[in-house]
């Protein structure tokens, strides 16, 4: 699709021009593909101010740019960045989120008369409102999440690890398409669900016990995001009270995600809810994060963040509550921000599921 990338770079090339740069040198390798199509461990970008661009890369890839990029003059060169950063004059940005102290140092000392100014995360800001193109892909990816969490539901019962269970997830969704897990999968069952990012082990899914899964499929480098939490045997008082909270909370959280609603108002519906039913200290984590490319992007969603949606952005919304010593309960989805009502990616049932 190089007619898509080709617009990428024009838009990235009038932000360089208005910041009153020459050239831009993009290094984040997510950036790079964002911009040209090339998913590789080593490449750079030169984006000039009147919208001509040169992309490098190493033998290992040259093959691949010159089929992925047809319409771009490519370097074969291991030294990516300072190869182009040697093609600059005057006034060039750099991104200074990914370059190394050490080696901006190396390339100043190697340009003669080139002068570098920050790009700042001007390419993240433009991989914020996503295409109809890449919310497609997004729609694939968690479509192939659902389908893991149905598939392997019948197998959560008591006697099998979280790692097990972890372990059927992730090679589910390679099984029905994905590339690879979009991250590393977190299940916590009873008290370990009191810890959001807990990391699957030798625990024992019990009787009574809550089960948490985060999850997500990659599907052509889209990241899906998805939390689920069950109960196996039988659901006692204060679990399902806890998780109609989580559930009323995120479906404010999801009501509330319309273009040009603050970041931090979307937070505050859904955790308004849970500080008036006095569980506003076992809520430690902001509503959601941006998905695209990375897991987390911008937005992020939390009491002290700035910033509005705008519409076609796709984010997580996945409020939670965690009971130190006794379990816990997040419920998340990936959907897309639209001018009529958000777009659920993620379309497993939210009702609590009793296994």
């Amino acid at each position: 699709m190089p007619e898509i990338h080709e617009a990428r770079r024009v838009r990235l090339a009038a932000l360089v021009a208005g910041q009153g740069a020459d050239a831009a040198l993009v290094t984040h390798l997510v950036n790079v593909r964002y911009l040209t199509g090339l998913a590789s461990s080593n490449a750079a970008l030169l984006v000039r101010a009147d919208g001509t661009a040169v992309l490098a890369t190493d033998g290992r890839y040259a093959g691949t740019a010159a089929r992925v990029c047809p319409d771009l003059e490519c370097v074969v060169e291991r030294e990516a960045a300072g190869v182009l950063a040697a093609r600059a004059v005057g006034r060039l940005a750099y991104e200074a989120h990914d370059m190394t102290v050490e080696r901006r140092d190396a390339l100043a000392g190697e340009l003669d008369g080139v002068e570098l100014a920050s790009l700042d995360r001007a390419v993240e800001e433009l991989r914020t409102v996503k295409d109809e193109g890449e919310i497609g892909l997004l729609r694939e990816a968690c479509a192939i999440t659902d389908r893991a969490f149905d598939a392997v539901l019948p197998s959560i019962r008591p006697g099998r690890t979280e790692r097990e269970i972890a372990i059927e997830l992730e090679r589910t969704m390679v099984d029905l398409g994905a590339e690879r897990p979009a991250f590393a999968s977190i299940v916590a069952s009873g008290p370990n669900g009191a810890i959001p990012h807990h990391v699957p082990g030798a625990r024992a899914i019990e009787s009574g016990d809550l089960v948490t899964m985060d999850f997500g499929a990659l599907h052509e480098g889209y990241h899906a995001d998805m939390t689920r939490t069950v109960v196996v045997g039988a659901a006692g008082g204060w679990e399902r009270e806890i998780y109609d909270l989580v559930a009323a909370a995120q479906r404010a959280g999801v009501e509330a995600a319309t273009p040009e609603t603050a970041t931090k108002n979307v937070d505050a519906a859904a955790r308004d809810l849970i500080e008036a039913a006095g569980y506003g200290g076992e809520f430690p984590h902001g509503l959601g994060h941006g998905v695209g490319l990375e897991i987390h992007e911008a937005p992020l969603m939390g009491y002290d963040k700035t910033g509005k949606l705008m519409d076609r952005v796709p984010i997580t919304v996945e409020p939670g509550v965690y009971v130190a010593g006794r379990g816990g309960v997040r419920i998340e989805d990936t959907l897309v921000v639209r001018a009529d009502g958000a777009e659920l990616l993620t379309k497993t049932t939210k009702e609590l599921l009793v296994i």
